[in-house]
């Protein structure tokens, strides 16, 4: 192993029964029955995709940086920020007290967050991934697994009671578009659970490359990608239609031997940057001195350096009825002012 974290193994299970195709006509897309395909690979550089909306990830060059780690004989190695983050999800979908009966796994791979749930929770799953390697591990809940882009859901409108998706939605293109049809395939009153890395991710790895690169070549060029900030993920959701909005953040911190480390994992991860604007090569001596800088800046004790991962979590729930909704303005019968009260000692024994 090339850190020093311990790293669960991946439990193999059978394929799980293939869906009919009465019940396949029934939940996609009629104008996309097949395994969404990305589009066409645009022409190198930023370009825009329609109002606004920016081309800064290559998703033909993400497919195959995926389909290349999972190829990997020594693979499940590189799964333990997955399968913790996974675990997580899991979680907050137990906390909501309830069965869900159809439920849906964007860009789910290697079944990371079902490993962690039962059938009593998810009674059927439906998992999408853009890379076709990945799709082949799965949990004791039946699962029917989709060749699809994450930017380009087959499925039709109100189908699902649950969507989740962990670690998957900070390379889509269009996060907005991407919600928004969350929100549409989802049942009214369905929730939506998902976890994304946040704009402080790696930030050590980042200062590390930019101050040696200025050092060594005069001028730095991204080799980190670009992530969302916490402080835009609720106004997103809210736009996308979500409500009852939860958003947090927790910060899962690795510990590595060195830099050499840190980049072969998010390699083996399926991580590795696919940015428009990424620079192809490192020079030998740009990456000599940041592993130095590296350790100066941010080393422990022990020799070992860190590399943080923001992980953003939200939960959003569309609409329905029968969902509690906020007080009418003005109708509150206690005053702010009173609460200032509340910690007071009663006196009872009054003379």
């Amino acid at each position: 192993m090339s850190s020093g974290v311990c790293r669960r193994v991946l439990q193999t299970a059978g394929c799980g029964p293939a869906a009919s195709s009465a019940s396949w006509s029934r939940i996609m897309s009629p104008c996309c029955r097949l395994a969404a395909r990305p589009r066409a690979e645009p022409r190198r550089g930023l370009s825009v995709l329609g109002r606004g909306t920016m081309n800064v990830f290559n998703r033909e060059m993400k497919r195959r940086q995926k389909n290349w780690a999972a190829s990997l004989q020594d693979g499940h190695q590189f799964d333990y920020l997955r399968d913790e983050v996974g675990s997580r999800v899991a979680d907050r979908v137990y906390d909501i007290v309830r069965t869900f009966p159809l439920a849906l796994d964007i860009g789910g791979g290697k079944s990371h967050i079902a490993e962690h749930l039962s059938k009593d929770v998810v009674e059927r799953l439906f998992l999408t991934d853009i890379s076709e390697e990945t799709l082949r591990r799965q949990s004791e809940i039946p699962t029917h697994h989709v060749l699809a882009d994450e930017e380009f859901l087959p499925f039709k409108e109100n189908t699902f009671d649950l969507v989740m998706s962990s670690l998957s939605l900070h390379w889509i293109n269009d996060l907005p578009g991407a919600l928004k049809q969350i929100h549409q395939v989802l049942k009214p009153d369905g929730v939506f659970i998902g976890a994304m890395v946040g704009g402080d991710t790696l930030y050590e790895l980042r200062c590390s490359l930019q101050l040696a690169e200025t050092e060594r070549e005069g001028g730095f060029s991204p080799h980190v990608s670009p992530y969302t900030a916490v402080t835009d993920l609720g106004n997103l959701l809210g736009q996308a239609g979500f409500n009852m909005l939860t958003v947090d953040i927790d910060d899962v911190q690795v510990h590595y031997p060195g830099i050499i480390e840190v980049m072969t994992d998010l390699q083996g991860m399926g991580e590795s940057n696919c940015a428009w604007n990424r620079r192809s090569l490192l020079h030998r001596d740009t990456i000599l001195a940041a592993a130095a800088i590296y350790k100066e800046m941010y080393g422990n004790q022990d020799g070992s350096i860190p590399a943080t991962f923001e992980i953003l979590y939200m939960i959003g729930w569309k609409p329905h009825e029968s969902q509690a909704k906020p007080a009418k303005r003005g109708s509150a019968t206690v005053s702010f002012g009173d609460l200032s009260k509340i910690s007071q000692p009663t006196n009872t024994n009054k003379p």
